[in-house]
């Protein structure tokens, strides 16, 4: 079942509807049990939560009789090795952000957010109705993997700074906590780009082996504390407008399951899409107020020849990407189109109700 047949088919109401299966009709079906890998740590509650979210989803769909066990990252295979592992059987599924891989083809970054790329709501717009489903589902088959969309943090934030940036000649010689696509960008600029895991970004800021961390956005960083060691708080995060976590699943696993399972992990993955993107839109703004407030952080906006130099740098970093993977030109080719009229719709209608909105404090 293609992940566009079963949503986009069902209508717009799809995304919320979970199908539930009948006493008579759990009776017939199989009982099965899967393994899960994270990529995340269960600490992460938003992240590891969606996949929390809808493996209970998933079973209580079925009367109990799909069990999907979760495992967080490091308890059956390191978090970076989920895609290996769902590819070659060691589990079922594994919930990971397709972005890590991007080393392996750099289409697999196109299926997270690639540096100034749609947002959560363009993304699932291309997916469902813009054919972005039906490119992944043939770029995945080389991998023996059939992806859902599971999760998305939104709009990210520009990360911590020990020092002000005022120019893009201050970002020359910055060692930065970024890896993968976006860290390509970067470089271009003169950053210096580190991967580390979460535990490890605090100490090495505090240190001043690193100059700078950027991790998703005001929950999670203010658990993590960066503003104790780096006061400095940008936006917006122009790599990550809307980060998409997918669950991928062994596709000789998926092919084996009926179809009435195969229907139902289909509705509990785009749950968990919007649960994510729900939970982090109703905790990040608090979580902001606590840290300009208390927290001491001094928010600032990236001065637009830092994001002007960003974006060029981007569009160099597509083109050599395209020149190596076919499969990237392909879909970023169609997910630029699709972009193209997405924002002139976002910019007449959700920009023009958002700005105003920002006002009617003013109106006495």
């Amino acid at each position: 079942m293609k992940r566009r047949d079963f949503i986009a088919g069902a209508g717009a109401g799809a995304l919320a509807a979970m199908p539930t299966l009948s006493a008579a009709q759990t009776a017939a079906l199989p009982e099965i049990k899967w393994r899960m890998a994270s990529s995340f740590p269960k600490s992460l509650d938003t992240i590891y939560g969606a996949a929390e979210f809808m493996t209970k989803r998933v079973a209580a769909a079925t009367g109990g009789k799909f069990q999907i066990q979760l495992f967080a990252a490091g308890e059956i295979v390191p978090g970076l090795k989920v895609q290996d592992a769902v590819q070659d059987g060691t589990v079922q599924c594994g919930q990971t952000a397709p972005y890590y891989y991007w080393g392996k083809d750099p289409a697999f970054a196109l299926d997270t957010g690639i540096p100034f790329g749609l947002n959560a709501r363009q993304m699932v717009a291309w997916q469902l109705f813009g054919g972005g489903a039906e490119l992944f589902r043939e770029f995945y088959k080389a991998y023996n993997i059939h992806s859902i969309p599971s999760g998305n943090t939104g709009a990210q934030m520009g990360g911590w700074y020990r020092k002000e940036i005022k120019s893009v000649a201050d970002l020359k010689g910055l060692k930065m906590r970024m890896g993968g696509f976006a860290g390509e960008v970067m470089r271009k600029l003169g950053v210096v780009p580190q991967q580390l895991a979460a535990p490890d970004v605090y100490p090495a800021l505090e240190k001043g082996t690193l100059d700078a961390a950027e991790w998703v956005g005001p929950y999670d960083d203010e658990k993590l504390g960066f503003n104790k060691v780096a006061r400095f708080y940008y936006y917006p995060g122009w790599w990550e407008g809307g980060a998409q976590l997918c669950t991928y699943i062994n596709q000789k696993e998926w092919d084996k399951l009926p179809r009435e399972y195969q229907a139902i992990v289909e509705a509990a993955g785009w749950e968990a899409n919007q649960w994510m993107l729900a939970k982090y839109d109703a905790l990040n703004p608090p979580a902001l107020r606590r840290l300009v407030t208390t927290g001491k952080a001094q928010l600032k906006a990236f001065p637009r020849d830092v994001m002007v130099a960003a974006y060029k740098a981007s569009q160099e970093v597509y083109k050599e990407a395209a020149a190596k993977s076919p499969a990237f030109k392909r879909i970023h080719e169609s997910m630029q189109k699709f972009q193209t009229d997405q924002l002139l719709w976002f910019r007449v209608a959700e920009k023009g109700f958002d700005d105003f909105m920002h006002t009617v404090g003013q109106i006495k």
